[in-house]
Formats: structure tokens, C-alpha cells, sequence
């Protein structure tokens, strides 16, 4: 039986500020512009040499609604407030990535409606490079409706892909070239495949290393991971892409199936995330079963800390049951416990860490700071509404502890 729901949205109450949006629409409430937390001049941290990051993937608009609860079917509520911000994996990675201090561009499309137009303003204004975007004649930009609720402090997305959709072919080679020309490193999130390998094969051409965000199996992904040197993966995508018994053994699997990958992430939300980076197996006399390993590490959690951390087993013969042996170390990082009033909206939250990652790559930080840093990043993102309003500067002094 079909079935609908229905969202209204009321103008605010008098006296309330009414904020210019970030796009050329009537809808957004609220300006996407992150809280302004300065440090110093004399504590500006320094900025990586090489800050060059190439980008591939999802472009769009997100339609953000706030809900007391997640309406049930035929349910008529009220939203408690609404934004209209640009969204896409790769363009909140990319401008996380610009307001750390990086210098990234991108590859991906729009349409010429109003919705693409707003899309480029918000890249260009917070840096991002879009000499190498497709606008399309006609067609439509992809958008999405995101659900949040505030009593889960969940969000639910329902996406509609743009059209037409970008092929190889509106990527000219002289573009391609000049895209990876001084990158630092290459970011896929799994969208666009067919343009997507095209950049990723030119890339290992040319020895530029490359991380791809698996949030979950889809076409032309593997193609994609068989060409990676890093990988964070969402929380169900090892073991669905391994088909191993356990999240541990999954990220072995990975590793044992992927000789290129120097190491894999799996965020986890609240619970931070799970790390295990490959090392030679040559002089590596111990070998312990990996899922107890992670048993030992959640023993040596502070639960009293409010940021993040990490502990990190030493370099060891990694076996898992069923599956190998690799060489590596094991790193648990926890997540920022943020207060219950403080958390808004955990929308883009990975895509903030995979920001943050891709500057800790570029300033050549270790997994133990690298992985608090993301985290932070992320746990700041999610006190406003929508992927990006949160999203710090490299300048906010809640970030100072990680880039001094």
C-alpha cells in the first residue's frame, strides 16, 4: 500500500533573524557559514608544503529538514527547522579540506539549473577549485532530501542522482592531465565510476597516491580499491565486502586482498573508528589472533576522556581465523563525547573526517595523531545543521592541540 508523508515547514516567529542563504533559493533559514573560533595570529599552525588535493565524485543540493521524530507513514508533521546547503561526498570533503588549509580541486558535474549554479558559488567561495567541473545544457543537478531526527539524533537521506549523468568522454585529456598536475593525492568517493578509474588510473601513472571512500558496494568499486593506497570504509562495508565473521578479520581480509592498500579505516559513529595499517612481516616474530587483539585495546580506553584518542597495539603478526596473516598494527581511535545539547546533526560526518584526513596525509601526520585529528574535525561538524555549517577552520582553537 502506498503511503506519504508530508513535512511543513513555518516561517519563523517574529523578532527571529532571518539569515541570507547560502544558494540563490527562498528556502534556507540559515547561513552555512562555520562559527568563527580564531586563534592567535601567533598561533596560526603551519600549513603542509605540498597542499594540492584532486577530488572525484558527488556534487548536489541538500534539502536539510530538523523533526522532533521521524514521522511515521501518512503522518502530516512540522519541521523545526530547515537549511538548503550544497552536499555530496566529495564536495564536503573538499571544502572540510579548504578551510583546513588545502588547496583542493575537483572533477564532478551539475546542470545549468539554479540548483548547479548555486553548488559552484558555495565551492568557490570556501576555495575549492572548479576549473574542471561539467555543467551540463539542460538536464538536472543531482539533490537530496535529508531527514534529521532530533530525538535518535539520526539522518536519513533520500537521493536523486543528477542528470545526465557525467561519462569519461567530458573529461578532456588535457583537463585530466592538468587536474593531477602537483597533486598531492587523489580522493574518490565511489560515485561517478566510469570518470572516476579513468582519474585513478592516470594517477597511478603517475605515482600519485590515491583514497577511496567505501561507504558501500556499488559499481566499479573494486576497480577502484584494487588502485588505492588508503581506504576508510563505513561501519558494514569490510565484512559486506569481505564476507568475513568479524570486523577485525574483515579489515585483514582487506589488506591480504588488496597489496597496494598501506592501510584501512572503518569508521564507527559514537565508538570512533578501527585502524590497521600494513608493515612488513620481515623481523616480526609475534603473531596474535587480531580480534583479540582489539579486545586488549578496548581495555586500555579511558572512558573519563571527552577527546578523542588513540591506543595502538605494536607492529605484530596480524592472523586472523580462516582468512591470513598480515603484517601491521591495530589502532583504536575513540570519537569526541559531544554533550546531548551540543549535538545538532550528524550529517556529512564522514566526509568531515575523510577531510581531515586527507590534510593529516599531506602534513605527513602518524595514524596516532592523524586519527584524533579526523575525529575532532567530525565531532565539530556535527553541532550545526547540515554537512558543512560546522565544518572549522584550521585556525579554531579547538583544533590547536592536534596542529601545534
Amino acid at each position: 500500500m502506498a503511503t506519504r508523508v508530508t513535512l511543513h515547514y513555518s516561517l519563523p516567529a517574529p523578532g527571529t533573524a532571518w539569515v541570507k542563504p547560502a544558494f540563490s533559493l527562498p528556502y534556507s533559514l540559515h547561513s552555512s557559514s562555520p562559527p568563527r573560533f580564531k586563534m592567535s595570529s601567533a598561533s596560526v599552525p603551519p600549513l603542509p608544503d605540498n597542499r594540492v588535493v584532486l577530488g572525484c565524485g558527488l556534487v548536489s543540493v541538500d534539502f536539510l529538514a530538523a523533526v522532533a521524530a521521524y514521522p511515521k507513514p501518512d503522518d502530516k508533521i512540522r519541521s523545526t527547522s530547515f537549511k538548503v546547503q550544497g552536499g555530496g561526498n566529495a564536495a564536503n570533503a573538499s571544502i572540510c579540506a579548504a578551510r583546513l588549509g588545502l588547496k583542493p580541486r575537483l572533477i564532478s558535474k551539475v546542470a545549468d539549473d539554479p540548483q548547479g549554479k548555486g553548488i559552484l558559488e558555495e565551492l568557490e567561495a570556501d576555495g575549492v577549485d572548479l576549473s574542471f567541473m561539467v555543467v551540463s545544457e539542460g538536464g538536472n543537478s543531482p539533490f537530496t532530501y535529508v531527514i534529521v531526527d532530533e530525538q535518535t539524533k539520526t539522518r536519513t537521506c533520500i537521493h536523486t542522482p543528477g542528470y545526465p549523468p557525467m561519462i569519461p568522454d567530458e573529461l578532456t585529456e588535457s583537463n585530466l592531465l592538468a587536474a593531477l598536475d602537483g597533486a598531492r593525492l587523489v580522493y574518490f568517493d565511489g560515485r561517478l565510476h566510469d570518470t572516476a578509474l579513468v582519474v585513478a588510473q592516470e594517477a597511478t601513472r603517475r605515482g600519485i597516491p590515491i583514497l577511496i571512500d567505501a561507504e558501500g558496494k556499488g559499481e566499479g568499486l573494486d576497480d577502484l580499491l584494487n588502485l588505492s593506497t588508503y581506504a576508510i570504509c563505513s561501519a558494514k562495508f569490510p565484512e559486506a565486502w569481505t564476507d568475513a565473521p568479524s570486523l577485525p578479520g574483515a579489515l585483514v581480509s582487506m589488506l591480504l586482498k588488496l597489496p597496494k592498500i598501506k592501510f584501512v579505516v572503518v569508521t564507527l559513529g559514537e565508538d570512533g573508528c578501527l585502524m590497521l595499517e600494513r608493515s612488513s612481516e620481515n623481523g616480526l616474530s609475534e603473531e596474535v589472533y587480531v580480534d583479540d587483539l582489539l579486545e586488549t585495546l578496548k581495555h586500555k580506553k579511558d572512558s573519563n576522556m571527552t577527546l578523542p584518542t588513540c591506543i595502538s597495539s605494536n607492529e605484530v603478526k596480524l592472523h586472523a581465523k580462516g582468512i591470513g596473516t598480515v603484517g601491521g598494527r591495530l589502532l583504536l581511535g575513540t570519537a569526541e563525547k559531544i554533550p546531548p545539547s551540543e549535538l545538532v546533526d550528524t550529517t556529512g560526518a564522514g566526509d568531515a573526517f575523510i577531510g581531515a584526513v586527507l590534510y593529516a596525509l599531506c602534513d605527513n601526520m602518524p595514524p596516532e595523531k592523524m586519527l584524533p585529528f579526523a575525529a575532532q574535525v567530525a565531532g565539530i561538524g556535527c553541532r550545526a545543521l547540515g554537512a558543512r555549517t560546522g565544518l572549522p577552520q584550521c585556525t579554531d582553537p579547538r583544533l590547536a592541540s592536534f596542529l601545534l
